[in-house]
């Protein structure tokens, strides 16, 4: 939908117009809803009962997670999954409301995934005032959130159980794809936890002690995944530092193999290069097993270079 009222009254919720949204004053509540921000749509969330502080967050271009109280109302901002791929940055939707005693004013740019099973709980009785509406969207959100974060801890779990592989470049790319995630989770997780935990304090009459319970409920869940969050930033620093410490311990391996293997041909070039000049006066140039000789005595002086090496113990890895 891009732009719906849901008047939840007298019976089951049901569909009305902006004009029957406006007139309503009770005994339930109006939830008046925007995924947009075309100029007609904007036009149903605008109203002389919305303060221009209210209409101004609606409608903002860049948001995060917020909860301000503007005398018997509150303006709440929350991010949750978007419904679909996102393409973007923000792997979070934002969705900001405007709730007071009968009425919210909600908009989100973005389709939200936690607004179909918000509209569920309302057909299934379970959202009757604002204060349900509100616990409805933080525990929703929190719940699609919390598995999704999991995840993140689970598959680093699997890097590092890989890095016993010493499979280096390969999770160099999954560890900085998760610590990606992570960051772009945290940027929005902690504060989706401050604002529920400022709104459960404030004591509005649209705002019911078990409303409160689940949005304190909801915000310490968000709590327990910004303390994740944090954990799997850290564990993927340190995984990363520890894959460039193998990384550079695989280098010098390597260049210590090479310098083995350059230390032991320097002498045995330089015995080739020695009798290998067009000059007279090599010693036995004509005899038949000096060439054999020399190959022999070239195998030598690699044995005891070879040994002096072991003696020294810088064969060992």
């Amino acid at each position: 939908m891009s732009c719906d009222a849901v008047l939840v009254g007298d019976g089951p919720p049901r569909h009305v117009t902006a004009g029957e949204a406006a007139a309503y004053h009770g005994p339930g509540f109006v939830w008046i809803h925007v995924d947009s921000v075309d100029a007609p749509e904007l036009a149903m969330i605008a109203g002389a009962d919305i303060p221009d502080v209210a209409a101004n967050a609606l409608v903002a271009t860049e948001t995060r997670p917020r909860c301000d109280r503007i005398e018997q109302g509150a303006i709440l901002n929350l991010r949750g999954p978007a419904q679909g791929e996102v393409d973007t940055s923000d792997r979070l939707v934002s969705i900001r409301m405007w709730v007071r005693r009968g009425k919210v004013n909600s908009l989100t740019r973005r389709p939200l995934l936690a607004t179909g099973a918000v509209l569920e709980a309302m057909t299934a009785g379970k959202v009757v005032d604002p204060g349900d509406l509100v616990a409805a969207f933080a525990r929703e959100i929190s719940s699609e959130l919390d598995p999704r974060v999991a995840e993140l801890g689970d598959t680093l779990d699997d890097c590092e159980t890989d890095l016993e592989s010493r499979n280096i470049y390969r999770l160099r790319s999954n560890i900085a794809a998760i610590r990606a995630e992570a960051i772009a989770f945290r940027r929005f997780v902690a504060p989706n936890r401050d604002a529920l935990q400022t709104l459960a304090l404030q004591d509005f009459d649209w705002l019911a002690e078990d409303d409160r319970l689940h949005i304190r409920e909801a915000a310490d869940r968000f709590a327990r995944m910004a303390e994740e969050l944090e954990a799997v930033r850290e564990r993927s620093a340190l995984l990363h530092e520890q894959l460039t410490d193998l990384r550079g311990e695989e280098i010098d391996q390597r260049s210590l193999l090479i310098s083995i293997v350059a230390f032991i041909f320097l002498p045995l070039t330089f015995i080739t290069g020695l009798l290998g000049m067009n000059v007279e006066g090599i010693p036995f140039s004509h005899e038949p097993w000096a060439f054999w000789a020399v190959c022999a005595f070239c195998v030598v002086v690699g044995a005891v270079v070879l040994a002096w090496f072991a003696r020294r113990r810088w064969l060992r890895r």
